[in-house]
Parts: C-alpha cells; sequence; structure tokens
C-alpha cells in the first residue's frame, strides 16, 4: 500500500495512484483469468492448435507482467467504476482520471486509441471529449474511495449484439429459453473474432441502452462466482458449456473452449420491450481496483 499526496483544493492527488491502477490493469492479468485459461489449456488435446494457442496465451500474459507491457496490443476503451464518497468532487475525480489515463498513454501502458470519429484523427492521448475515457460514477455511503477499471477491446466489442424477444429467426420467445437461444446464436456469430475463448455478459431485460452499459459492468465479477438467482446460476452453466459444444475453440481454430464463463443479469423493462443483450469479453479480461481508505491506496 502507499500513501496519497493532499490535493491543492483539500482533496487528495491521486494521479500517481491512478496511473499505477491503469499499469497493473494493462499488464497483469487477474489470477482468476489466469487460472480459468490454465484449466482451458488441460481440457484441450494435446498437442492440438487450441492447447498451443492458450499455451502462447499463458506465456503472453507471464511476460507482459514481468516486463510491465501491455498484455496485449489493442489496450481497448478504459472504463472507469468510481464509487466516492459523499463530499467528493465528481469533477475534480474526472480531471485526475482524464489526467493519469494520459501519462500512462505517454508511458506506453496505454496505445492511443481515441479517435475522432468524423475526421478520423487519433488524439494522441486517450482523451476525446467528455466520453473517452468512460467514466461512471456513483455516490456511496461508505468512507473508502473504490475505483474499477476495465479494458475493453475492440475486437470483442464488435461482436457484442443484442435481440429484441420474440425473434422468429432464431426461433426465441420472451422466456430463458428465448434468451438461451439469442445467447448461442450470438456466439455462433462471433465465431473467432471476439478472441477466444472469451467471456460473455449477458442482461435480460432493460432499455437498448441500460443494458448495453450493465452487461459490460458484469465483467467486473469473478470468473468463479455464480449469481445469486439459481435460475440465473443454472442459466449461466448451461450457456457456458452449450457454447464450448460449438467447437469454436481458441481463437477460432476448433477446440473445446470457446468460452471460459457467462454472466447474467436482469434489468427491469417496458411491457413493449423483451431485449437480451451480449457483452463480449476476450480472453485478456483486464480488470484492476483501486482503494482509498484512511489516506492509503491499495490495489485488488
Amino acid at each position: 500500500m502507499a500513501g496519497v499526496k493532499n490535493g491543492p483544493v483539500g482533496m487528495a492527488d491521486l494521479q500517481d495512484s491512478l496511473v499505477e491502477l491503469v499499469r497493473r490493469a494493462s499488464v497483469e492479468l487477474p489470477e482468476d483469468v489466469r487460472s480459468a485459461l490454465k484449466t482451458a489449456a488441460q481440457r484441450e488435446a494435446e498437442g492440438s492448435p487450441a492447447r498451443m494457442v492458450l499455451g502462447t496465451l499463458l506465456a503472453n500474459a507471464r511476460l507482459a507482467q514481468e516486463r510491465s507491457l501491455p498484455i496485449c496490443q489493442d489496450t481497448g476503451t478504459p472504463i472507469f467504476y468510481v464509487s466516492y464518497p459523499l463530499g467528493w468532487s465528481t469533477r475534480e475525480l474526472r480531471g485526475q482520471i482524464r489526467a493519469a489515463v494520459a501519462e500512462a498513454t505517454r508511458r506506453g501502458f496505454l496505445r492511443p486509441n481515441a479517435v475522432d470519429t468524423l475526421s478520423g484523427l487519433n488524439s494522441g492521448n486517450n482523451l476525446g471529449g467528455d466520453d473517452f475515457p468512460l467514466i461512471h460514477f456513483e455516490e456511496s455511503d461508505q468512507a473508502a474511495l473504490v475505483i474499477d477499471l476495465l479494458l475493453k477491446g475492440g475486437g470483442c466489442e464488435n461482436v457484442g449484439a443484442q435481440y429484441q424477444l420474440p425473434n422468429e429467426q432464431i426461433g426465441a420467445g420472451r422466456d430463458l429459453e428465448g434468451v438461451r437461444r439469442a445467447v448461442l446464436h450470438a456466439v455462433q456469430q462471433a465465431q473467432g473474432l471476439g478472441c477466444a475463448p472469451g467471456v460473455l455478459g449477458v442482461v435480460i431485460g432493460g432499455d437498448r441502452a441500460s443494458a448495453y452499459a450493465a452487461s459490460k459492468r458484469l465483467f467486473l465479477r469473478r470468473l468463479d462466482d455464480h449469481h445469486p438467482n439459481p435460475d440465473l446460476a443454472a442459466l449461466e452453466e448451461q450457456l457456458t458449456a452449450q457454447a464450448n459444444q460449438l467447437q469454436i475453440g481458441p481463437m477460432g481454430f476448433g477446440g473445446r473452449v470457446t468460452v471460459l464463463t457467462t454472466k447474467i443479469d436482469s434489468l427491469s423493462r417496458l411491457p413493449a420491450s423483451f431485449f437480451v443483450t451480449v457483452s463480449y469479453m476476450c480472453w485478456a479480461c483486464r480488470r484492476k481496483r483501486m482503494r482509498l481508505e484512511a489516506d492509503e491506496v491499495s490495489y485488488e
């Protein structure tokens, strides 16, 4: 753990700690993700392309951490989830996060990824208006400041999908069986383009925007946890097992492991709408948490 300095307006100066948060998220694969990849490699046939791919991914992750280099050349969209105590300034926090992102980019922990859609120009520092990096704020009753960082790559972002049920094309009605059909259709369509083996974040209900936001937040869950709702927990296991029966395999080369796990949640919806939203996270499920409590910073 490390202490923090006082900021110019009485608020903690977190920029150095935030740069370290970005570095760790970019170069350190979470322990549960590494464990899931090792288990996946053991499931693949010895000498198969699938096992060789997984071995390469694990070796890459080890070297990235040892050399403090990004796990993947696409460091993705930085998405911050900030839970802050009463009285903190979100404007000040946003400014420190943006400054840290620019500094982490300068140091090579992030690739410059913020491109102006109309001009095609890259800002060079991962700052693109107020929407890049993406920052979600939530006030908390707790005394600690907690910041989760998710790095969401472009390849896996491109294969996300959203379905409005009922859907006659895939034979999906407005029930959990329809949800199952929609999710498996999304995985089949993705093939190897999402850099499998991946993690599925599935949200049932909500509107189009809220569902996509919630589906990405699911990637903050540990890969080995279970939903408290038994029906959704059972569907998570079923979808993972059946997605792996598609034989798409690591990077689309075929094999027994296409999906490491599935995370599901549900949101309230309008009577007229029944959306199933599927976000896909690549094998490099990069997330890290920073906690500031009693003027001490720790990372999880």
